[in-house]
C-alpha cells in the first residue's frame, strides 16, 4: 500500500506542477465586472504580466506592464510566490521520482530511496502554499477593491485563472501529504539494519564427568 500511496503523490505532484504553470499563464485573473447601471461595450481582463481588453466583437488587444517596480507590491509578491512556487515544483518531482520504491537508482537501500521520496514530498507541500498564499493574496486584493464603496477605478472580480491556481495548490499539497507517507518505511528500514557495536564473548562450559575432567587436563 505505501508503493502506491508514493506514486499516486508523485502523479499529483506533476499534474499539479502542470496545472500551475497553466494558471500562471492564464490571462484571466482579473475580469471586470458588470455590476451596476454602466453599460460598458468592452471587457478587461488582468494577470500577473499584462492587461488586456476585448470590445464586442471579440478583438482583444493586451499590453505588457512595462515597469516591474511600478506594479503594486501584491503583484510582484505574487509573481515571486508563483515562481518560486513552479521551481520547487520541479525539484520536487525530480526527488520523488528517484525516491520512489518501484525504481531502483544505484545502489541506495530502501531506508535511504525512502527518505528521498519524503524530501520530495515536503518540496510539493512548500510549492503548494506558495501557490495557495499568491491566488488567495491576489483574489483578497480582488474582493477589497469590490467591497469598498471609494474606490473609484474599474471592479474587477475573480478570474478562471484563480481557481486553477487553487486545484493546483491544493493538489501539490495532497500529493506531498502522500509522499510523505514513505517515512514509515524509512522508520522501518533502519529499524531492521541495527547492529550491535558491543563486543561478543565467547564462554566454554566447564567439564561435567570425570572422563571429560581427566581429558582436560591430559
Amino acid at each position: 500500500m505505501s508503493t502506491a500511496l508514493e506514486v499516486t503523490g508523485c502523479l499529483m505532484a506533476i499534474a499539479s506542477w502542470l496545472i500551475t504553470g497553466a494558471s500562471l499563464a492564464n490571462d484571466y485573473w482579473k475580469v471586470s465586472s458588470y455590476s451596476g447601471g454602466i453599460i460598458i461595450s468592452n471587457r478587461q481582463y488582468e494577470n500577473l504580466w499584462h492587461s488586456c481588453a476585448e470590445d464586442s466583437a471579440g478583438v482583444a488587444e493586451c499590453r505588457d506592464f512595462e515597469s516591474m517596480l511600478a506594479l503594486p507590491g501584491h503583484v510582484q509578491a505574487c509573481r515571486a510566490l508563483m515562481i518560486i512556487s513552479l521551481l520547487l515544483g520541479l525539484f520536487s518531482i525530480i526527488v520523488s521520482i528517484l525516491g520512489l520504491k518501484c525504481i531502483s537508482v544505484g545502489s541506495a537501500s530502501d531506508a535511504a530511496k525512502a527518505k528521498i521520496a519524503v524530501t520530495g514530498g515536503i518540496l510539493s507541500i512548500l510549492g503548494g502554499l506558495c501557490t495557495m498564499v499568491a491566488i488567495s493574496w491576489y483574489a483578497t486584493r480582488i474582493v477589497e477593491e469590490f467591497n469598498n464603496p471609494f474606490y473609484g477605478g474599474i471592479k474587477f472580480e475573480l478570474g478562471t485563472g484563480l481557481y486553477i491556481g487553487w486545484a493546483g495548490g491544493s493538489l501539490a499539497i495532497l500529493g506531498g501529504a502522500l509522499l510523505t507517507c514513505a517515512c514509515k518505511r524509512a522508520s522501518s528500514g533502519s529499524k531492521g539494519t541495527y547492529y550491535s557495536s558491543a563486543p561478543k564473548k565467547i564462554y566454554k562450559s566447564a567439564p561435567t564427568t570425570e572422563s571429560e575432567t581427566g581429558r582436560a587436563y591430559v
